[in-house]
């Protein structure tokens, strides 16, 4: 372990730093979230036993007792769980989304929180999502189709380019900042390997440039959550207290529950409002602070889409695969569907608007692995056939399934979800789950 870092620990720990030094030699905390928008948490325990202890810091979020590779396993294949560290989920339970607020999570990727935050959301409210970097946008978007989130916008672009259309409309914001990730020491040992005290600095200063950007895109009276996975003072307290100093219509409110321990006290600010997870409080480390914005704001409206006409080819699979009105929107062949409009972000580069349940190909409607992920179609499917665990174990390989049915595009379902889709020709079914989330 690398000597400066034990050195900053024991100066920020005191005497809970020999607490800290036993935390090393053992494993890390490991953890999921059920999902609770494709099953009830009694149904998911009746249905899988998985050893795990309720956590303290979230609702619907477990502790594992034994991690058995459940990323792998058959309940995540069909997103009714997520693989979360405990301690990352406490800022999305401070955040608090209601079911009709529209909400940013600004540095989403993997999707631990956004997904979290789509459990706290009905159809009525809207979760925009975003990811800086090209390749962590694309593992965020995979797991917004892999847990069924619906009334999503996965959004591939920069704070400053969102903020410019965004102004004032969230109702709260979430910075899960990029930061140096010493709680993730344990389980990412390229952490460890970057971490420098210059590291933390850079860090602490990249956090300064996207945080200006979150508080112009929050509403009056609209609750910005800042959180990184770091203990150092720089990355915390000491960016509460900037921005404090620097936006004087941010309150800072006190986090008021029992996890966790109040943070460091900084002269002339209430940094002891803020919260700290450390290893000796059943999770790997977090860092959690609570703003309000007061005060007036300029509010951006946005501007609603315009489709292309629906093919026939997409009219006539919607009539007759599909149960219930919903909004559609059509773009260079791809069908999009959702229970919201669909929203102009203008420069903005976005990887998904709510539902792609498919694109015209060659003048054939091909539907798309989202449709039947989805929690808007999970029961509002026309053609699908109910498999046993082992149909579906052969199905994840790639298999075809030798089950008679209506020809035609059949969605695959256990457990009441769907694993994904094939198509039939009335004696077997042809797999049409992508390539990517088979089993190996």
């Amino acid at each position: 372990m690398n000597e400066v870092f034990l050195k900053r620990m024991k100066g920020l720990l005191q005497e809970d730093y020999e607490k800290y030094l036993e935390t090393l030699a053992k494993k890390p905390y490991r953890g999921f979230r059920v999902n609770t928008k494709k099953i009830s948490e009694e149904d998911f325990f009746n249905l899988f036993k998985i050893p795990s202890h309720r956590s303290k810091f979230a609702m619907h979020s477990y502790v594992l007792d034994s991690d058995d590779g459940y990323g792998n396993s058959l309940p995540h294949a069909l997103g009714l769980m997520y693989m979360q560290e405990p301690s990352a989920a406490s800022a999305v339970e401070v955040l608090n989304p209601r079911p009709m607020d529209w909400v940013l999570d600004l540095c989403a990727a993997p999707g631990g929180k956004s997904t979290q935050i789509a459990q706290y959301l009905d159809s009525e409210g809207l979760l925009i999502t975003n990811e800086i970097e090209t390749k962590r946008a694309q593992i965020l978007l995979s797991n917004i189709e892999r847990l069924g989130i619906s009334n999503a916008i996965v959004t591939n672009s920069t704070p400053e380019k969102l903020s410019f259309v965004l102004q004032g409309m969230m109702d709260k914001v979430l910075v899960d900042a990029p930061c140096s990730g010493e709680g993730m020491f344990k389980k990412e040992s390229k952490a460890l390997e970057d971490w420098s005290e210059e590291h933390v600095k850079s860090c602490a200063k990249r956090q300064r440039s996207i945080l200006p950007h979150a508080i112009k895109m929050l509403k009056d009276d609209g609750i910005l959550v800042y959180s990184t996975c770091t203990y150092a003072v720089e990355e915390n307290e000491e960016n509460v207290a900037w921005m404090l100093e620097e936006f004087k219509e941010l309150e800072l409110l006190n986090i008021d529950v029992t996890w966790g321990r109040k943070g460091l006290h900084l002269d002339g600010f209430p940094t002891e409002y803020t919260r700290r997870i450390l290893p000796m409080d059943e999770g790997e480390g977090h860092f959690v602070a609570k703003f309000r914005k007061k005060g007036i704001t300029k509010e951006n409206k946005l501007t609603i889409l315009k489709s292309e006409l629906l093919p026939d080819c997409v009219k006539q699979f919607i009539k007759s695969e599909l149960k219930g009105d919903y909004n559609y929107f059509c773009k260079n062949n791809r069908v999009y569907a959702g229970s919201h409009p669909f929203y102009d972000l203008k420069d903005n580069y976005v990887l998904r608007n709510q539902v792609l349940i498919g694109e015209v190909v060659n003048n054939r409607f091909e539907p798309h692995q989202h449709l039947y992920t989805s929690t808007l179609f999970t029961n509002n499917i026309n053609h699908e056939i109910i498999c046993e665990e082992n149909e579906i174990e052969s199905f994840r390989k790639g298999n075809i399934l030798s089950i008679p049915t209506t020809k035609g595009y059949v969605g695959i379902k256990i457990y009441n979800n769907y694993i994904g889709f094939g198509k039939s020709d009335g004696s077997i079914i042809k797999n049409k789950v992508p390539k990517g989330l088979r089993l190996r």
